[in-house]
């Protein structure tokens, strides 16, 4: 059986995804699996899945959900109580797993100078989400985990952004990391790669405009300056450094 958490909650066996319960049943496995085989203490779950105020019935709910599992996943998974708590084995996050090995891969690649590649193995990780992390499960444990992981997936679209641009693809993804700045407007990652792009393009006023754009939301909003790697850019661009002009696209090999 598979099961998948990078978008909706899904279950498959052999292919064909199989029918998990009620939004509360689904966060319960949701939690279970994400444990990756350790217990989780019956206070440990009621507290994941329902936070503080648990309603009256809970236990007979926790009950319920648990025997609601136990039947919608049949003997390819085993669902216990240990004494310590419930565990779940046989059962892994597989396109959690996937993308683990892909980002790691790509990782080493950038390190060993294989810029083409690792920019490869970071799209093939992105492919793999299907939306929001555990999309639809609105409890406790799991909205902490969706942040997370949207933490972790816009830091590996930052360095495959990073990528493209080094490749001289800048043309092709500025419009993205416009769109990208809009929705996380104080993020400094991203107004730098913008920045980068820009220049790249032979847009240095705009690349000047962008930063002051996020130099005055940052006073805004925190009363700080950009970070030293937006300041040390901007300050390249008003010398004119010659390793930010214009990147050629390179040739195709015939």
């Amino acid at each position: 059986m598979r099961f998948e958490l990078l978008g909706p909650l899904r279950a498959l066996r052999d292919g064909a995804e199989i029918p998990l319960g009620p939004p509360k049943q689904r966060a319960v496995l949701a939690v279970l699996l994400l444990q990756e085989g350790r217990p989780l203490s019956y206070e440990g779950l009621v507290e994941a899945v329902w936070g503080g105020t648990p309603p009256v019935h809970v236990r007979n709910l926790v009950q319920k959900y648990v025997s609601g599992l136990r039947r919608a996943l049949g003997e390819d998974v085993e669902l216990t109580w240990t004494g310590a708590g419930y565990r779940l084995a046989g059962a892994g996050i597989d396109d959690l797993t996937e993308r683990r090995r892909l980002v790691g891969e790509a990782l080493t690649a950038r390190d060993a100078g294989d810029v083409r590649r690792a920019v490869e193995l970071a799209c093939q990780a992105e492919e793999l989400w299907r939306g929001e992390f555990a999309e639809g499960l609105r409890t406790p444990y799991l909205a902490a985990e969706r942040l997370r992981w949207a933490e972790k997936r816009l830091t590996v679209l930052e360095g495959r952004l990073e990528g493209e641009i080094a490749l001289g693809r800048s043309f092709e993804y500025v419009h993205e990391l416009v769109r990208l700045v809009a929705t996380h407007p104080l993020r400094e990652r991203l107004v730098e790669l913008l920045m980068l792009a820009l220049c790249h393009l032979g847009r240095p006023a705009d690349a000047l405009t962008a930063y002051e754009g996020v130099r005055h939301r940052l006073a805004e909003a925190m009363g700080a300056d950009p970070g030293p790697a937006l300041r040390s850019l901007h300050t390249r661009i008003l010398r004119q450094d010659a390793e930010l002009m214009p990147v050629p696209v390179p040739q195709a090999v015939s």
